[in-house]
């Protein structure tokens, strides 16, 4: 009777975890979180119903099996709570960068509101906007941005700095040159950074938005091949491609990083990618609703998955790709930059 009464309770518990999982994904959620739901209630039946399936590990463990299923129906409980509160963490964190965006869009508003070209740019065809994320880059950021153009094909080239919550000068630098800058109250990582870039852009109706990083290791002087196919209608996402072009660090363990994960996205959407982390892009502003970013940090892979998942074309050219021209890398030392890749190629693939 007790092992009945297991069972049913089991099946319950496995139906609430596969409805709630159901529930999730129709409201918006990822099918990575569906797909773990599912798991976690087949688990619950298989323990609840047919417990015999666990003996190898119950008799290794000197535990009869009824004893080893109610074991594993509590750790599977378990998992599933952590589950749920890691879910609701990274939709609190969404929720912040929502509002930094929001606030810092705001403030760039009223302190420039949108670009009105006047007479004497009349003959240009449009606007590239230049993101520049910057998060304590005052050592770089000045030379970076005395070297973008003011014009590339016919088009107006208008720049902004993202200052994402520095404690160094980098705003002040970037104003020192004339460059309007938008601030973070705080530090959100790469990823909101440029989603607060790419709301500017469509703030500003801008036709195509590049992103440049302020550490110096892209060349402002190859911004034009990168515009170039956006402008010629031949693709919608352009990225730079330092394999194609010049990597002063080729052979590097960087390198073999940067190339597993490029087959990696290769195979997962039958497009050839080459270089899976470069954050020299252009995209086409009027598309970019279409992408649904996420991640604050390691956003690079999910920029492409959602490109590519949304059928913009796709396009590389080759860039130049330096050692950091002064200053820290911001990227996370040891093995969680390549674990937080593949965590977010995996996810977005998802999704």
């Amino acid at each position: 009777m007790f092992a009945d009464h297991v069972s049913i309770a089991g099946i319950v518990i496995a139906a609430l975890f596969a409805a709630y999982g159901v529930f999730r994904y129709r409201k918006g959620g990822s099918r990575f979180d569906l797909l773990l739901s599912l798991a976690i209630a087949l688990g619950v039946v298989l323990v609840s119903v047919v417990p015999q399936i666990f003996e190898p590990v119950s008799d290794l463990l000197g535990l009869k099996n009824r004893a080893f299923a109610l074991l594993g129906l509590a750790n599977l409980l378990l998992f599933a709570l952590f589950l749920n509160l890691l879910s609701r963490v990274r939709e609190a964190g969404r929720r912040s960068g929502e509002i930094v965006t929001g606030l810092a869009l705001r403030d760039y508003s009223e302190q420039y509101g949108p670009s009105e070209r006047g007479p004497e740019k009349s003959e240009t065809h449009g606007q590239i906007l230049i993101i520049v994320p910057a998060y304590n880059e005052g050592e770089s950021i000045r030379d970076v941005l005395r070297k973008i153009p003011a014009e590339v094909l016919k088009y107006e080239v208008k720049t902004v700095v993202v200052d994402d919550g520095s404690d160094d000068d980098t705003a002040a630098i970037a104003l020192g040159e004339g460059v309007p800058v938008v601030s973070h109250v705080v530090n959100r990582g790469q990823g909101d950074a440029l989603r607060t870039g790419f709301a500017i852009a469509r703030h500003e109706r801008a036709d195509i938005v590049i992103n440049l990083d302020a550490d110096g290791q892209y060349k402002p002087e190859e911004i034009e091949p990168l515009a170039r196919p956006i402008i010629e209608d031949q693709a919608d996402f352009v990225l730079g491609s330092r394999f194609k072009g010049f990597y002063e660090e080729a052979g590097s363990v960087r390198h073999l990083g940067v190339t597993f994960f490029s087959r990696m996205l290769t195979v997962l959407t039958g497009t050839r990618i080459s270089d899976s982390t470069n954050g020299f892009r252009a995209i086409r502003v009027s598309l970019l609703h279409k992408l649904d970013l996420r991640e604050d940090r390691f956003n690079a892979t999910e920029i492409i998955l959602e490109a590519l998942n949304n059928k913009l074309r796709y396009a590389e050219v080759p860039v130049s790709m330096l050692k950091r021209a002064a200053g820290e890398t911001k990227k996370p030392a040891q093995l969680r930059y390549p674990l937080g890749v593949f965590r977010v190629i995996i996810q977005t693939w998802l999704r």
